[in-house]
């Protein structure tokens, strides 16, 4: 199938407007997993994602500590090089596997050793973009650790730099060192604050994929106060605020999604995408999915346009409620 594409920013990439996003897939037993997956049904949820026109998938080497990766690989193999999606995958969280529930160490000592292992793992020769995951914290300045992401694209290594999790400040350092390709921001109707640094992008050319446009599942249509209660004690989401303390809210806004789902005859997952895909320097949203069926349910996202009757009842919802933070509409 095919799916609209835009292009990436300056990289010479055309990718389509929705992305499989393979966090969940990474397992249980480590700090942010999402519990206990299935890998056969996690590379039959890539395949099916590709196969319905997806062009790129989005990981991570800390996501099930290596393992996201590996199994990324494993749905990839089989397919024709000029078939393949694009890999999008990340460095700058290293990990001790004796302390497997341990958070990572926020480093920008180890990248060229984490590319090898990317590499490796995912079994191909060059990565499409490699993203520098987080800010580092070990006295590791970005200008020194933002300098080897581009010394890594000089080499072939990698195809585009990016940086995920950094702010305005932060994006005006490294563009001085180098053109940043790309952005990764979290990016909600719940969480709106990256805002300003999609409006940075936007004039710098700079391509943009946000992740958790769901909301980590919230804005599915398919949760509710008994399945958070079910969800395995090790899914990360039974600590977070939006699962315990601000859940009403969210699922009172995510309610009011259905109607709009309803008038485009799509599930609300598909709004939720789409919403953040209506604003300018969006270029994509990284979805994520641990099943095939669950795919179903945002694909439509690919090529939804939302109204200005749309947006403003969207508009409205995230104020009557109270959900969250950042501008509410485009």
């Amino acid at each position: 199938m095919a799916l609209p594409t835009r292009p990436y920013g300056t990289t010479g990439m055309e990718i389509t407007r929705v992305g499989f996003g393979a966090w969940a897939i990474g397992g249980g037993d480590w700090a942010y997993s999402w519990g206990p997956q299935e890998d056969a049904q996690s590379v039959a949820a890539i395949r099916y994602a590709v196969d319905q026109g997806v062009n790129w998938i989005d990981t991570a080497a800390v996501y099930g500590l290596g393992h996201s990766e590996e199994i990324v690989g494993q749905a990839i193999k089989d397919i024709p090089e000029n078939d393949r999606p694009y890999i999008f995958t990340k460095c700058g969280l290293v990990w001790d596997l004796d302390e497997r529930t341990k958070p990572a160490t926020r480093t920008g000592k180890e990248i060229r050793h984490e590319v090898e292992d990317s590499l490796r793992r995912l079994g191909v020769e060059r990565i499409d973009l490699y993203q520098m995951h987080r800010p580092a914290e070990d006295g590791t300045s970005l200008e020194e650790y933002w300098q080897t992401l581009l010394d890594l694209k000089a080499e072939g290594k990698v195809r585009a730099a990016g940086l995920s999790n950094h702010d305005v400040g932060q994006l005006d350092v490294a563009e001085k060192l180098g053109h940043v390709d790309s952005l990764q921001p979290p990016f909600s109707a719940i969480h709106r604050a990256a805002a300003a640094e999609i409006g940075w992008c936007a004039a710098h050319d700079t391509g943009v994929i946000v992740y958790s446009p769901m909301q980590a599942g919230l804005l599915t249509g398919a949760f509710s106060k008994e399945r958070v209660d079910n969800l395995p004690e090790d899914d990360w989401r039974k600590r977070s605020p939006d699962f315990t303390t601000n859940l009403d809210a969210n699922l009172a806004f995510a309610d009011a999604l259905v109607p709009v789902a309803k008038r485009h005859g799509v599930q609300p997952a598909a709004v939720a995408v789409a919403w953040t895909l209506a604003w300018n320097g969006v270029t994509g949203a990284i979805v994520g999915a641990r099943r095939p069926d669950q795919i179903d349910g945002w694909l439509a996202a690919a090529d939804l346009e939302l109204t200005e009757a749309d947006l403003s009842e969207i508009a409205a919802a995230i104020e009557h409620t109270g959900v969250g933070e950042g501008p509410v509409r485009p």
